[in-house]
């Protein structure tokens, strides 16, 4: 079989040459790889490890014995409370699923209002979301706290769902792409009889799937790992989250080293529903990555 070369700027390109330009990408990337990985490998192994290698001076970066003993450590030490784990587990499910779901319908609901329907005050709108990005939460807590306060859901589950439900960054997300959807296609559905709610059901959703999931994946790890609510307004114990009992559970124990074992243990155990989730949706991911400001 003939090999075939392509001819570009008049430049040839043969096989070998193009086999070694992607040999030449990877090697630039494993540096990358490496500096992103290491940090996990290393949380691994050390949830692993034995109590005496725990104690080892220099420390070893793997383990030549790995054990569970960690994590049982972690799960009897955490029964011996009187609030039970599936408690917590539970309260961090149940705000995780609906973090994740209000914030799919809202910022689809308002990408799609943003993008194809005119009022006065629609860039405005849009301005005040893209000035939203440049604030990080620390420099919202207070005026977060208060309007959990003022309405009246602290020690609630509202108090842990509401203030996560808006994501500016994922609305602009939903608004980009829903922004490719020609608007004839909405005209027509307008035509005959289509209302919003059935337009955004029926198309909207099925068009931006990739965005969905970029936002899906988000939000999860937004509201799986968070602590600011369990933290500042939520006085109530049974009310707090998995992720506050494990971080306040584990406090103090840097200074002991039997301790580090489960410390990493209970890192890992936050981590893994984070990879999974994005494992199965990286596709989705990355096309959400290449699209979202295409016109």
């Amino acid at each position: 079989m003939r090999k075939r070369k392509f001819k570009f700027q008049g430049l040839t390109i043969g096989p070998s040459k193009f086999n070694t330009s992607q040999i030449k990408f990877y090697l630039i990337l494993l540096p990358f790889v490496a500096f992103m990985v290491l940090p996990l490998m290393y949380i691994f192994f050390h949830a692993v490890k034995p109590l005496d290698e725990l104690f080892l001076f220099p420390p070893r970066f793997t383990t030549t014995r790995p054990t569970l003993d960690s994590f049982r450590n972690l799960l009897d030490m955490v029964q011996s409370t009187h609030i039970p784990l599936n408690r917590y587990l539970f309260n961090n499910i149940v705000v995780t699923g609906s973090v994740v779901g209000l914030s799919i319908i809202i910022s689809v609901m308002a990408g799609y209002v943003l993008s194809k329907k005119n009022f006065k005050a629609k860039k405005a709108l849009f301005n005040i979301n893209m000035m939203a990005l440049m604030f990080v939460p620390t420099a919202v807590l207070v005026p977060r706290y208060l309007v959990v306060s003022r309405i009246g859901i602290i020690d609630t589950y509202f108090g842990h769902i509401l203030p996560m439900v808006a994501m500016p960054v994922g609305l602009f997300l939903i608004k980009q792409f829903i922004d490719q959807t020609p608007d004839a296609l909405i005209e027509a559905a307008e035509i005959d009889g289509a209302n919003d709610f059935y337009i955004i059901r029926k198309i909207i959703f099925p068009l931006v799937k990739p965005a969905i999931a970029t936002l899906g994946i988000m939000a999860f790890q937004l509201s799986w790992n968070d602590t600011t609510s369990s933290r500042l307004w939520i006085n109530d114990e049974s009310m707090k989250t998995f992720a506050f009992y494990l971080e306040t559970f584990l406090q103090g124990m840097e200074h002991n080293v039997a301790m580090h074992g489960m410390a990493a243990a209970s890192a890992l155990i936050m981590f893994i529903p984070n990879l999974v989730i994005f494992i199965f949706m990286q596709s989705k991911v990355m096309n959400t990555m290449a699209h979202s400001g295409i016109k």
